[in-house]
């Protein structure tokens, strides 16, 4: 059974206007997205920004309160828990934001930000938690004489490890990773990748790790989605999707990922016509207006579903058999 079980999730934000502020339209930010996460194993959100990758990791983790759908952590739908219920459920799951230093409180010392998590989901004493501190820092490559420091006197990978410390704290299952490396140098950014895929075969965690980065898609997932405009365009396993692409999209989305051989040519795919706004989107396929194989009567007259042709390879488009 999957660890992570999405239903149907769907997000939308009101547009208010008028003297009693009445929602007049909606942001489709995530327009009804069904995805499951094996455990153990990493699964990727990738897609050009603004298209609701990160709301849909939100609205999983219940940061954000969903418009509709389900979403089941080990069984249990958690949208239909109660404070209480949720707050026994939360150490279990996580996330690593993409600025490490915002996500950090400037007025703590490492120490402090590493042992809260177990002053409010245990009950260790202050003597047990500096011992647990202390493993966490000694885990993700840092050490005891880092733990009376505060954020601000570390570098930007540095702070990223303390991210990832606190996220493994209290004994996690599925962390949502929102573009952790992002805000990184490249160099930096390995590191912390490698420290990511080494704490998820130690711990045997789960990872939804949303990106735009192509390369880093295919080297941190098992599986992953491609999204556009809060739909999900294509999904499967990593081999799948980048072994043949399918879906326009997916591959005007490929395209425009730069290759490091000189020698080695890539026709780029441009993309033309407007972007469809996610105000209250008009039926059909959001890709309709930009896609190159798209047909009038049939591609713009309503959404097209998420279809499995084989192997576990799921594509929304009326043209691809």
């Amino acid at each position: 059974m999957p660890l992570i079980k999405v239903k149907g999730l769907k997000k939308h934000f009101p547009i208010r206007s008028g003297f009693l502020r009445k929602a007049k339209s909606f942001v489709h930010a995530v327009d009804g997205i069904s995805l499951s996460i094996d455990r153990g194993k990493a699964f990727g959100l990738v897609g050009e920004s603004g298209c609701g990758k990160t709301t849909a990791g939100n609205c999983i983790l219940r940061l954000i309160e969903p418009t509709e759908g389900e979403v089941y952590f080990d069984g249990v739908n958690i949208l239909k828990l109660k404070k209480e219920g949720m707050r026994k459920i939360r150490p279990g799951m996580q996330i690593v934001f993409q600025n490490p230093y915002s996500s950090l409180n400037p007025r703590k010392t490492v120490g402090k930000i590493l042992g809260d998590p177990f002053k409010l989901h245990t009950h260790l004493t202050e003597r047990e938690i500096e011992d647990e501190v202390l493993r966490l820092l000694e885990r993700v490559g840092l050490g005891k004489e880092h733990i009376y420091r505060y954020p601000y006197e570390f570098s930007g990978g540095q702070r990223q490890r303390i991210a990832v410390a606190r996220a493994i704290a209290v004994k996690s299952e599925f962390i949502f990773l929102d573009e952790p490396t992002s805000s990184l140098d490249v160099s930096v950014q390995a590191k912390i990748l490698n420290l990511l895929n080494e704490l998820r075969e130690d711990f045997d965690l789960t990872y939804l790790f949303v990106t735009h980065n192509i390369d880093l898609i295919r080297y941190m997932t098992h599986d992953l989605a491609v999204m556009y405009l809060g739909k999900i365009m294509e999904m499967g396993t990593k081999e799948e999707i980048f072994g043949n692409p399918l879906h326009p999209y997916t591959k005007a989305l490929f395209s425009a990922n730069p290759i490091p051989d000189p020698d080695k040519k890539l026709k780029r795919i441009v993309l033309k016509g407007d972007v469809p706004t996610p105000i209250d989107p008009l039926p059909g396929c959001r890709f309709f207006k930009r896609c190159r194989i798209a047909e009038k009567g049939l591609c713009d007259v309503a959404d097209p579903d998420l279809v499995d042709v084989g192997d576990g390879h799921w594509v929304a488009c009326y043209k691809v058999k």
